[in-house]
């Protein structure tokens, strides 16, 4: 199996994706696989023409900035957000996802194509889902090299967050009150999954087990004990879900980007322990966060955890070329005493 095949067919690779909101609202995710695709930090300007398969190029549209594999000068996007403030993640859905052959009279869009069309067209969840009343996301590959993902996707404004699920019985939409989306299995599961942990805490709890034997909290933390520590889709989605909804921030760009990251970090997969069927490891090669409003890029790759911020408004948005900027890869050590 090539590596390409693995994001692009869907093959065994995780995310992990939350949003978060202090002053500013958050978006972003974590995305896990044995391999890099030399992603590049992408921004799309206005005037860059988006070509569709089944409908007419778009000529004119919203700005927006993410992560996306470059080929043919075209941006195979895994994420981003708009000069509007709407952001999409696409996440694997291995065995669930089901994206049928284009029909007359829909609104047609391939999967390598529904990120971008969205970014470039929508400004907030109502366009999103006013869009999606008449559009099928069909199965059409970019090429032979790059077929049709497995994926469902999570979309975010500032006010709200829904789950867009293509399964064979119809395009699934949820709204998604937890702001945190995994891979399997489909939303409405992950969701129901954390009544299992309705018991955990952030303080240390009280003995309810019998009021006939003395027992007593011997350490810190023990109100969590029980959060799943491994790294499946459903314990990832409670992890997440659990640190996330207890998480303290300051208001300040600094502190609510630093706190985004801590969250994630909760989800980070380290070399060496989850092994492939090739022998190869899933590792989090990066994690992405954006800053709705600002149009700020951050990032951090698993060999460099100094976090990187890439501007959308930096840029000339009425261009009609791509932007796209490498990820640093390398670790960045600030040596104090020399």
């Amino acid at each position: 199996m090539h590596k390409w095949d693995i994001l692009y067919i869907g093959g065994s690779y995780m995310c992990t994706a939350i949003t978060f909101k202090t002053k500013d609202s958050y978006f972003g995710r974590t995305l896990d696989n044995p391999y890099s695709y030399e992603e590049q930090v992408t921004i799309t300007p206005r005037n860059y023409s988006l070509k569709f398969r089944k409908r007419e190029s778009i000529q004119k549209h919203f700005a927006f900035i993410g992560m996306a594999h470059l080929t043919k000068e075209y941006p195979l996007y895994y994420d981003g957000c708009n000069e509007k403030g709407l952001a999409i993640a696409a996440l694997n859905f291995v065995g669930n996802a089901f994206f049928p052959k284009s029909e007359v009279g829909k609104e047609n869009i391939c999967q390598f194509e529904f990120i971008p069309y969205i970014l470039a067209t929508c400004k907030s969840i109502e366009e999103v889902l006013e869009r999606l009343q008449n559009l099928l996301i069909i199965d059409e590959p970019f090429s032979k090299e790059f077929p049709t993902a497995e994926l469902h996707y999570f979309i975010s404004d500032a006010k709200r967050c829904i789950t867009v699920e293509p399964q064979r019985d119809g395009l699934k939409i949820y709204d998604n009150p937890i702001g945190v989306l995994a891979n399997n299995p489909p939303f409405p599961n992950q969701l129901f999954h954390l009544n299992i942990f309705m018991g955990l805490s952030n303080t240390n709890p009280n003995n309810t087990f019998s009021n006939q034997i003395d027992l007593k909290p011997y350490s810190k933390g023990m109100g969590a004990i029980g959060l799943p520590g491994d790294l499946s889709s459903p314990s990832r989605f409670v992890r997440a879900s659990f640190v996330k909804m207890n998480s303290v921030s300051k208001k300040d760009e600094l502190s609510s980007v630093s706190q985004f990251f801590h969250i994630l970090a909760s989800v980070d997969q380290q070399r060496g322990c989850c092994k492939t069927e090739e022998g190869a490891y899933e590792v989090t090669i990066y994690t992405s966060c954006m800053n709705l409003s600002k149009g700020f890029y951050y990032y951090t790759s698993y060999d460099n955890h100094q976090i990187t911020r890439v501007s959308l408004f930096e840029e000339d948005l009425e261009d009609h070329l791509l932007v796209s900027y490498s990820l640093r890869l390398q670790e960045q050590i600030f040596i104090q005493n020399k």
